[in-house]
């Protein structure tokens, strides 16, 4: 079996990646959602990562091919392995339940815009349930106009008021779907940037968005990169990267 003999001969990252390639994206994605699961504490970087960022069908296949790959139901595992308001929004999430037209609702904006400062800012202590509602089940397009109506009201973008009220993995979670709703190659284009960005590459990022972009929208990953930072993700990644790991990863990118 090619698994099997890629494993015998290969090692590294350049196993690691070349292993990916043998799974389809959604394949691949459960597998790195039951490895930040199993064993001991959770990756809830990537938990976030992944469930944040993909379509009501995305979560559906990863959701199939989970329970599939390890008998086992995706939502029951994260459910048991997080708690508190991240649990209740990746459960959120996991449903797909997001609505996907194209129209936006002005009236709506306005209120949810009302509804997550009344749940945030307005009071003490922040409700939570108001944000997973919004953030979960509202179209992209609809949150857009959202955020825009936020900052007309309050004077302050939604980040901001975000990163103010909640913490830890709940703000990163939330600032997520926020990042994504109003630009989600421009979000992925960050986290490859902050993978390789200092000393030391994180390559497990590195893999896991390359691999799992690759027949999604890595093009326009790429485009976002560029402009956000002056210089081609593959100069940064053949700068950041060596050996046959390197010449791997350059020509997904191409």
């Amino acid at each position: 079996d090619l698994e099997e003999v890629l494993k015998s001969e290969l090692s590294g990252n350049f196993e690691k990646t070349a292993l990916a390639l043998l799974d389809r994206p959604n394949e691949y994605a459960a597998r790195q959602l039951q490895k930040a699961i199993k064993g001991l504490g959770t990756d809830e970087a990537v938990l976030i990562e992944i469930l944040c960022t993909r379509s009501n069908k995305e979560i559906i296949a990863i959701k199939e091919a989970y329970q599939r790959l390890f008998d086992r139901s995706l939502e029951s595992d994260v459910k048991g392995d997080t708690s508190g308001n991240l649990r209740k929004i990746l459960v959120s999430l996991l449903q797909a339940n997001r609505d996907e037209e194209d129209e936006v609702d002005k009236d709506l904006a306005g209120q949810d815009a009302k509804d997550l400062y009344d749940a945030g800012e307005g009071r003490w202590g922040t409700d939570e349930l108001a944000f997973n509602e919004v953030l979960a089940k509202r179209s992209h397009k609809q949150l857009r106009a959202t955020f825009q109506a936020y900052q007309i009201l309050i004077g302050k973008d939604i980040e901001e008021a975000i990163e103010e009220e909640t913490s830890g993995d709940l703000q990163k979670a939330y600032l997520t779907l926020v990042r994504c709703a109003r630009d989600r190659e421009g979000y992925f284009a960050d986290r490859l940037y902050k993978s390789m960005k200092g000393v030391g590459t994180d390559e497990e990022t590195l893999i896991r968005i390359i691999v799992t972009r690759a027949e999604v929208d890595l093009q326009g990953i790429k485009a976002k990169f560029h402009e956000k930072y002056q210089k081609p993700l593959s100069d940064m990644v053949h700068s950041d990267t060596s050996g046959d790991f390197r010449k791997l990863l350059v020509a997904l990118l191409h």
